[in-house]
C-alpha cells in the first residue's frame, strides 16, 4: 500500500520511501548546511515577538523600535493585526533592546537582550500597560476574522518557495481554526499542483519498483496516480478536517523554535501522538491516527487484492507515523528558514 502523506508540506510515501521532492530538498538541506558548518562568517540572529495587554488581547499598529549596536540600526516596525513584530537579519551579540510606544499605552523596554549566531529569540511577556483612564484597544477583526487571517499567512508558506507547507504554525499567538477553515486549509493543500506534481513522481517510483501489484505499462502508470492522489486526499480531508471538526482538534504542527534542543526534539517527535484541542489543551491526536487508518481503510476499495488486507493498513499507518516524527523534527530544526513565507 502507497498511500502519500501531505498535511506537514513534506511528501512521504506509505511505503516508506521519501518522496522525491522531499528527497531534494533534503538534499539542498545538506548541502546548505554543511555550506553554514564551512562559512567562517556568523550566522545572523533576528528577534521577534507579539505585543498584548494585560489580558492577552494582542495590540495591533503600535510602534517597535529595536535598538543595539551595529549598521542601520535603531530599526523601527510596527506590530501586525495580530500584534506581533520582528527584527530579521541582526549581528551576533548586543547588547539590544526593544521600546514599543502607541497611543495611550505607557512606553514598554525589553531587557537587555543578548544574541547567539543564527538565534532565533522569541521576545516573550510583551505587555503593555495604558495611560491615564484607558482600559482597552479595538483588536482588528474577530478571533474568526484572525484566524483567517493566519490561515491566509499559512497558505503561502513553501519551502525553498515551492513545496506546500502549510500546515505549520509560526505565529506565538495562533487563534483555533473554526470548521469552515479546517475545510478549506485541507482541500488547499490537498488539491495544490504541487501535491499532484508529487504524486505523479512517486507513482513513477512505484512503476519502476512495480509496486502495488498493477500492471505495466500507462494503464498501471494511471492507476498508481489515482490510487496515490487519492489516498492521500482522503487522509488530507479526513485527518486535516473531517475529524479534527468532530473531535474539535486542531490538525496543524506548532513550530516550538525555543528551549532547549531537548524539549524541541521530544514536541517534535510527540507530534503525530499528541495535538492541541481547539481549547487550547494538549490531547491525544486521534484526527492524525485516524485519518491515516481511515485512508488505508478507503484504499482497500481500490488496491489489488494481493495488496489488501487489515495488516498492510495498519504497516502503512505505522510507517505514515514515523514519517510524520522525522518531518516534525526537520520542520522544527530546518525548514523555517527555508520557507520565505514564514514569520520571522
Amino acid at each position: 500500500m502507497g498511500s502519500i502523506v501531505w498535511r506537514r508540506g513534506i511528501l512521504w510515501n506509505g511505503a516508506g520511501r521519501l518522496g522525491t521532492l522531499a528527497l531534494a530538498i533534503l538534499v539542498l538541506l545538506a548541502v546548505g548546511r554543511a555550506q553554514e558548518i564551512a562559512a567562517p562568517a556568523p550566522q545572523p540572529a533576528s528577534i521577534s515577538g507579539t505585543v498584548t495587554d494585560a489580558d492577552l488581547d494582542v495590540i495591533p499598529g503600535v510602534t517597535v523600535t529595536l535598538n543595539g549596536p551595529g549598521a542601520g540600526l535603531p530599526r523601527t516596525t510596527v506590530a501586525n493585526e495580530s500584534g506581533a513584530f520582528s527584527f530579521a537579519g541582526l549581528p551576533p551579540g548586543g547588547p539590544f533592546f526593544v521600546t514599543i510606544q502607541g497611543n495611550d499605552l505607557v512606553p514598554w523596554t525589553s531587557p537587555t537582550l543578548t544574541l547567539a549566531p543564527g538565534q532565533m529569540l522569541f521576545l516573550s511577556g510583551v505587555q503593555v500597560r495604558f495611560a491615564g483612564n484607558a482600559t482597552s484597544v479595538t483588536v482588528l477583526g474577530s478571533p474568526e476574522q484572525i484566524a483567517a487571517q493566519q490561515v491566509s499567512v499559512e497558505e503561502k508558506q513553501r519551502v525553498l518557495g515551492i513545496v506546500p507547507n502549510f500546515y505549520v504554525v509560526y505565529d506565538q499567538n495562533p487563534v483555533p481554526l473554526t470548521t469552515r477553515l479546517k475545510y478549506r486549509l485541507a482541500f488547499r493543500a490537498a488539491t495544490d499542483p504541487v501535491v499532484f506534481l508529487g504524486a505523479a513522481l512517486v507513482s513513477g517510483m512505484d512503476q519502476a519498483g512495480d509496486t502495488p501489484d498493477y500492471e505495466q505499462g500507462a494503464k498501471g502508470y494511471g492507476q498508481r496516480l489515482g490510487a496515490n492522489y487519492v489516498t492521500g486526499f482522503a487522509d488530507v480531508m479526513m485527518g486535516g478536517a473531517v475529524l479534527p471538526s468532530l473531535l474539535h482538534q486542531d490538525p496543524r504542527y506548532f513550530y516550538q523554535g525555543t528551549g532547549t534542543t531537548r524539549s524541541r526534539l521530544v514536541h517534535a517527535l510527540s507530534s503525530p501522538f499528541i495535538c492541541k484541542g481547539d481549547n487550547g489543551h494538549l490531547q491525544p491526536n486521534f484526527s492524525s491516527v485516524g485519518g491515516d487508518l481511515a485512508a488505508g481503510g478507503i484504499a482497500q476499495l481500490y488496491y489489488p487484492a494481493t495488496n489488501q488486507g487489515a495488516a498492510l493498513v495498519f504497516q502503512s499507518t505505522l510507517i505514515t507515523a514515523a514519517g510524520r516524527m522525522a518531518n516534525g523534527v526537520i520542520q522544527e530544526f530546518v525548514l523555517r528558514k527555508l520557507t520565505p513565507g514564514a514569520r520571522q
